[in-house]
Parts: C-alpha cells; structure tokens; sequence
C-alpha cells in the first residue's frame, strides 16, 4: 500500500477580483502542486509545501477570502498512481520547455563559432543566458518531488551547454590574446571576467609601455 501523505488544498475563492485566483494560482504552480479538478490542488505533505498554503491562506484571509487544507493518504495503490502520473505530466512538460532552450543555447553558441565572432560582448551575453537555464532548472528541480523521467536528460543537457560555453570563452580568450592558465576554469561561477593571470597582466603592463 502507498504510505506517502498528501496536502489537499481547497481554496474559496470570490468570482471578483480576479486577481485573487491569479495569485493563488501561480504560487500552486510556482510550488509543484498539481490540480485534480477546478477547485482542488494537491501536493506532498513536506514542511516547504505546508509553509506555501500557510502563505496563501494568510493573504486569502486579508483579501477576504479563504480555503480549507486536509493531510490525506490514498486507501488504494491506484489512486497514487494517478496522482504520481499528474506530477510527472507537469515535471515533463517543464523539462521539455528547458531542454529546448538548452538547445538554442548550443545552436547559438555554434552559430557565433562559425562566424568567428569570438567577441566578449557576445560572451558576456552568453554567460547570462547560461545563468538564466541555471536558475531555471534548479526551480523545476525544487518542485519536482519524485524525480520526472527527463530530470537526468535536462541535466545533462544543462552541462552539456556549461561546457560548450567553456570552449566558447576559451576562444573569446585567445581572440583576445589573454593567456588562459593550466587548470583554469573558464566562464567563472561569479561570471568575472577580470579574473586574468599574472602572466596576462605582465603582458598588459608590457604594451603599456
């Protein structure tokens, strides 16, 4: 039998205004829950999802509004299965969003290559985007709870973009004529650009004169 516990949320909400569904929708969303009809969300019974509802129920009640939350437990295996199937329908779907931007990434990346366009205002713009995917998956990562199928996928394919960006400033580099030391990591985690070696800055210092 099942033994997972789950949150069953029910807001009440007023027809007017609408924003009142809008925000409750997106903060359900925004956590992981999945909807099993109009008015119902569930989610796994976690300290983190409890702290969401209480968060909701808090601002409802200000607006005038309210909602009731129920732990519950399945008394049939099928029931789970179902349930599992709805977070692994939503998980997949975000997976799917995010393993087409890692592709556009590379695509981008290999476009810039081909051109030569080994410039750092190109690298800079790519280093944000890799840092928006970064961010990107870590949120889908938070809310899935049981592991989707494509988590590994989007994993790979999310490195597999840090890499390709790391060939990238490489060449950025040498365009540019800075020495990369051995065993230096490029594209930084703090995405400083300044990070330089002593060897460049002698190198600096000499055209100076």
């Amino acid at each position: 039998m099942p033994d997972t516990e789950w949150l069953l949320f029910i807001p009440q909400l007023p027809a007017t205004p609408s924003s009142l569904r809008v925000y409750t929708w997106r903060k359900l969303r925004g956590a992981g829950a999945v909807s099993l009809n109009n008015s119902v969300w569930i989610l796994p019974r976690k300290p983190e999802c409890m702290a969401v509802i209480e968060q909701i129920l808090r601002y409802l009640k200000k607006k005038g509004a309210s909602g009731q939350v129920f732990f519950v437990q399945e008394a049939t295996p099928l029931p789970h299965k179902d349930i599992l199937a709805l977070f692994e329908a939503d998980r997949s779907q975000e997976y799917d969003e995010f393993l087409e931007q890692c592709h556009a990434f590379r695509a981008e990346l290999e476009k810039e290559t081909a051109q030569q366009k080994f410039t750092f205002a190109e690298l800079e713009e790519s280093e944000h985007n890799l840092k928006r995917l970064e961010k990107w998956i870590a949120r889908i990562e938070k809310r899935d709870f049981f592991t989707a199928s494509k988590s590994q996928q989007a994993q790979i394919a999310f490195q597999n973009c840090r890499e390709n960006l790391k060939r990238f400033t490489q060449q950025v580099y040498r365009q540019e004529g800075i020495d990369i030391a051995p065993g230096y990591m490029t594209a930084p985690e703090n995405n400083d650009l300044s990070e330089l070696t002593p060897h460049d800055e002698t190198r600096d210092e000499n055209r100076a004169n």
